[in-house]
């Protein structure tokens, strides 16, 4: 038994401590910045996840406990797009029914500079058009609910599963995905945070193998959050060959959640769109139904030009959600409106702020709100 113990240390190092390894070095496992033989899942490292629906308690318990604050972070999040369609507010508040259409033309201008983008924009103002000409709509007011209760049933009707989807296996495997530039680590790191914040136990996946700052970027993140990492030794291995091996210690070592960082790339960019490909069969074979989640990061100070990338990514890998980062510094909130509208996938989290905290789950009616307030 003791020779075993030390054969299964002889696999991970330590932050802090010159690591020892076995005959193949690869891998190396850090668990707080200190060396010791790895638990038992009896250990500090026991499992949630196999109690009943812990998963989805989880879920629950992020939106419900985000639920207190999101309306007060979004208020504060979106402010260069409330300011674009403050215009709507002067345009509905003297409104007369001999103006309506010069009233919706200039609501049409306001949507669509907030990269509502023209099919939604049309959409909307049409809708608005049929209900004011058949009486239903009589006063500015009427007309300003309207508009939010369109923009919130698009959002609704086809994003409704917000929460996140983790199945009731363990460990949950979640893949981040996104091009460069886009947060993606950084949105890894915050919802680390968050997961962890409501008692599960998470092992992060260094797997952008491509980019050299990456693995010491994700580092820094799972020591800021206090949680575990597998990050390559290697310079050369694969990033398909890492998330296999933290799924399989993710297994092994009784962890709720398995948070899989990938290499950021263009959309364009097959070879490595490729790699994504086998990144998730990769994991598929060591948990049965992994991943459970695959969440694309787009910026949105780009709006409408992340369609293409969730187009792409989509194709490839069937992205299941996404978080949408840097809406806090965007004048084009309403590209959360047209990707959801466009694509059918539900928008999981938004970055509204540098915090670790400024991650939130997406709250479609705190989301109206803040952007028409």
């Amino acid at each position: 038994m003791a020779s075993s113990s030390s054969s299964m240390c002889a696999s991970y190092s330590s932050v802090i401590s010159r690591p020892f390894y076995n005959s193949q070095p690869q891998f190396a496992f850090f668990c707080n910045g200190k060396l010791g033989s790895v638990p038992d899942s009896g250990g500090r490292f026991r499992c949630m996840a196999g109690q009943t629906g812990f998963f989805t308690k989880l879920g629950r318990l992020i939106k419900e406990k985000a639920k207190s604050d999101v309306e007060k972070i979004f208020s504060g999040g979106f402010t260069k797009t409330r300011k674009n369609l403050a215009v709507i507010d002067e345009l509905l508040l003297y409104w007369n029914l001999s103006d309506t259409d010069r009233v919706l033309d200039e609501l049409e201008e306001a949507l669509l500079v907030s990269d509502f983008g023209p099919k939604i924009t049309i959409k909307i103002v049409e809708n608005l058009r049929e209900d004011i000409l058949s009486g239903k709509l009589k006063s500015g007011t009427e007309i300003k609910e309207a508009l939010k209760q369109n923009v919130l049933d698009l959002l609704t009707t086809k994003g409704s599963k917000t929460e996140l989807q983790l199945g009731f296996r363990k460990p949950a495997v979640i893949m981040i995905v996104g091009v460069n530039g886009g947060g993606k680590t950084t949105s890894l790191g915050k919802l680390a945070y968050r997961l962890k914040k409501e008692g599960a136990k998470i092992l992060m996946a260094a797997g952008d193998t491509f980019r050299a700052a990456a693995g010491d970027q994700l580092e820094i993140w799972a020591e800021r959050t206090d949680c575990e990492i597998v990050r390559a030794e290697s310079e050369k291995a694969k990033a398909s060959s890492v998330l296999t091996q933290a799924v399989k210690k993710g297994k092994e070592l009784g962890f709720d959640i398995v948070l899989c960082d990938t290499s950021g790339r263009l959309h364009t960019n097959y070879s490595l769109m490729e790699e994504l490909i086998s990144c998730k069969k990769a994991v598929s074979k060591v948990v049965a139904g992994a991943p459970n989640e695959i969440l694309l990061v787009l910026d949105g100070t780009t709006g409408l030009n992340m369609l293409p990338q969730a187009r792409e990514f989509n194709e490839v890998v069937g992205v299941t959600g996404l978080i949408l980062t840097k809406l806090d510094g965007s004048a084009r909130g309403g590209c959360v409106v047209s990707v959801v509208d466009e694509l059918g996938i539900p928008v999981k989290f938004v970055g509204v702020g540098e915090r670790v905290e400024d991650l939130q789950p997406f709250d479609a009616e705190a989301f109206v709100n803040a952007i028409f307030s």
